[in-house]
């Protein structure tokens, strides 16, 4: 099936303008509640702390998302978790007009945002196969991995350009596309609705997201290697220091080098919706996440403004590959009924872990600088490769998509 036939299933075409739409505006927040952080106290440790913040509401409720997505409608699910999200961006928009000199405050509304999003990611994330025809899903994956990675260069272009101006303008901006995001969604039709368990909520049927992972060879791979990966490649966290530290630029051109991961990344997903991946899956797997770890220690080592822009391209552009491959390979082996159990938990250890990996990176470039941070994230990361490489063959032996359908 060709992406023009795909595209002309309505229900496609509106989960990728609703994503669009809620992405940019998360990106745009995202990238001025760095910023902002960063400003009010010049500490690379408040970058990580925000990241923690983010991060552990995902992990405490990891047992309640993923059954809440497979037990009750996932699209009233997203709708409440994005109106928890548009409360949040308001709280911002406030704090942002009072001048302010604190940073906690940014912490709390940052945990407030992460409870959203922990029920709202496991939601949304079984939704392309939900709109996908049949044969599809790799085509669906493909252009919804697009939406995200426009909007992370839409996203932080605008909040470097609004954030100069005011930081409420920015969380204005993110405040009106989150909710428009949220009608857009709540108006989706779906071509399949998941098959809801009978089965009374039990503890057991609580952690079957984590059991099923756990007894499924490939997943666990897959899903590892993504979580080291991003736990060791947190530089995109480090940029506010990056950027005024290292490379010596303002607020707008933060922006824009915040904007080149979604550029390099946007760049990928279409070429992958055109001309997706057919053989040896795995292994380009393994490879997009080598070029990840060695474009983040160019980043580490560089004080150049356009080699880091360069190497922030081309490591978003791995990852893109990446996301492509576990999004395409994660709905093919995990039943419909399970999957929002199994979404909570990638959420976690992968969706999550990015901010997980933030607060790693912002501690280690509070206590040994940033240059080093980077770079030793980088060279970890090559090394995890090598690992999985020799103790996942069932992962670095896949060679085609359909391979693994039920």
């Amino acid at each position: 099936m060709t992406t023009k036939e795909v595209l002309r299933f309505g229900g496609v075409r509106a989960l990728l303008i609703a994503n669009g739409v809620l992405f940019t505006g998360v990106a745009l927040q995202a990238a001025a509640l760095g910023l902002q952080a960063y400003d009010i106290t010049g500490r690379e440790a408040d970058l990580g702390w925000i990241g923690l913040c983010e991060f552990l509401p995902a992990a405490l409720l990891v047992l309640v998302t993923g059954t809440v997505a497979d037990r009750f409608n996932r699209k009233r699910v997203a709708v409440f978790a994005i109106g928890g999200e548009v409360a949040c961006s308001i709280a911002l928009l406030w704090y942002a007009t009072t001048d302010p000199t604190e940073v906690w405050p940014l912490f709390v509304i940052a945990f407030a945002y992460g409870i959203s999003r922990a029920f709202l990611a496991p939601a949304t994330r079984p939704m392309p196969p939900m709109v996908a025809p049949e044969g599809g899903i790799p085509k669906v994956i493909a252009m919804y991995s697009a939406t995200w990675t426009g909007a992370t260069i839409l996203g932080p272009a605008m909040s470097g350009l609004l954030f100069a101006w005011h930081p409420a303008a920015a969380y204005g901006a993110s405040t009106v596309l989150v909710l428009s995001a949220g009608f857009l969604i709540g108006g989706l039709k779906f071509l399949r609705q998941p098959e809801r368990s009978d089965e009374k909520p039990t503890f057991r049927s609580a952690i079957e997201g984590l059991l099923f992972v756990r007894r499924t060879p490939i997943l666990f791979a897959a899903i590892g290697l993504d979580l080291f990966a991003v736990l060791f490649g947190g530089a995109v966290a480090l940029l506010p220091a990056i950027a005024d530290d290292r490379l010596g630029v303002g607020k707008v051109a933060y922006g824009f080098l915040r904007a080149a991961p979604g550029i390099g990344a946007a760049a990928m997903a279409v070429f992958l919706a055109f001309k997706p991946l057919q053989r040896r899956i795995g292994r380009g797997l393994l490879l997009a996440v080598f070029v990840f770890g060695a474009s983040t220690v160019v980043l580490g080592l560089t004080h150049s403004y356009a080699m880091a822009f360069v190497a922030l391209m081309i490591l978003a552009g791995a990852d893109m590959v990446s996301v492509y491959i576990r999004g395409s390979l994660v709905p093919l082996v995990t039943p419909d009924e399970k999957r929002g159990r199994v979404m909570a938990v990638e959420n976690v250890f992968i969706g999550a872990s990015n901010e997980l990996g933030a607060f790693e990176s912002g501690l280690m470039a509070q206590a040994i600088g940033t240059p080093a941070t980077v770079i030793g994230g980088g060279v970890a990361t090559i090394a995890i490769v090598g690992v999985w490489w020799f103790s996942f063959p069932s992962l670095r032996d896949v060679d085609r998509f359909e391979d693994l359908g039920h």
